[in-house]
């Protein structure tokens, strides 16, 4: 057992925020002593290290909570997720280290950012101009991405895949489950704030195109995981099917 002082320098959590996650039922101490002591045992410490790296993966405390108590939560599998959204820094942190190699060498009024940070699922715009391009839908994404930088929009498309790696999280819960549905609802606010106003009628569309466009299930699956598109999809159903009723 270790006192919420200890565990406060072992972790570098301030004993304030400790005492705060015990409030909020996010980590309970093992025990509390007469004196009034929070006591921490290994249990609690392996809690701790996932709110830890979920924090750090700008996941919220509610969202955090979710998870850690859903009754099918898995820490290995969690764990591999937290890998990959690291993994998705770590490769943008090297991009942007590259970049400044760049402009240190050849100065920038000399490069191409055509190119420069490109992702993936960022190219998805293309495929909602190649199904959607005279619709009303694309005009409004073309207007809220007219005055944006090429950064700009890719930074946005990096957080709309760190949505797929947080529903690769979930993937074990039934698609009906509350967070789930919380998490779609997130999912077709984030879309309408920054791309075009995703209806029920389009989110129930992209649903079915992230399972039956390959390339779009593809890289879904490669960020939250094998078979979150096909949960996502099933989830969307679920969510479309509520807001009608």
């Amino acid at each position: 057992m270790q006192t919420v002082n200890e565990v406060s320098k072992l972790t570098g959590v301030s004993v304030r925020t400790l005492h705060y996650y015990d409030t909020i039922d996010l980590l309970k101490p093992a025990k509390i002593t007469e004196a009034g002591y929070r006591l921490y045992d290994n249990a609690a410490l392996k809690r701790l290290q996932n709110i830890l790296l979920f924090r750090e993966l700008k996941f919220s405390l509610k969202e955090i909570k979710a998870i850690l108590d859903s009754p099918v939560f898995d820490p290995e599998e969690a764990l591999k997720q937290q890998i990959k959204l690291l993994e998705l820094r770590r490769k943008h942190i090297d991009e942007l280290i590259c970049f400044a190699h760049e402009i240190q060498r050849k100065g920038v009024d000399k490069m191409d950012l055509n190119d420069f940070y490109k992702t993936e699922i960022g190219q998805y715009a293309e495929e909602v101009k190649e199904r959607w391009g005279s619709t009303k839908a694309y005009k409004e994404y073309e207007q809220k991405t007219k005055e944006k930088t090429d950064r700009e929009i890719d930074m946005t498309a990096d957080k709309l895949l760190s949505l797929f790696v947080e529903f690769g999280t979930l993937r074990k819960l039934p698609p009906a489950k509350r967070e789930v549905q919380e998490k779609i609802a997130e999912l077709q606010a984030f879309i309408t704030e920054n791309y075009y106003n995703c209806t029920d009628e389009i989110l129930c569309g992209l649903g079915q195109m992230y399972v039956s466009d390959e390339r779009m299930k593809h890289n879904i699956d490669k960020a939250g995981g094998e078979g979150t598109a096909e949960f996502v999809k099933q989830a969307v159903e679920v969510y479309c099917k509520a807001e009608t009723v």
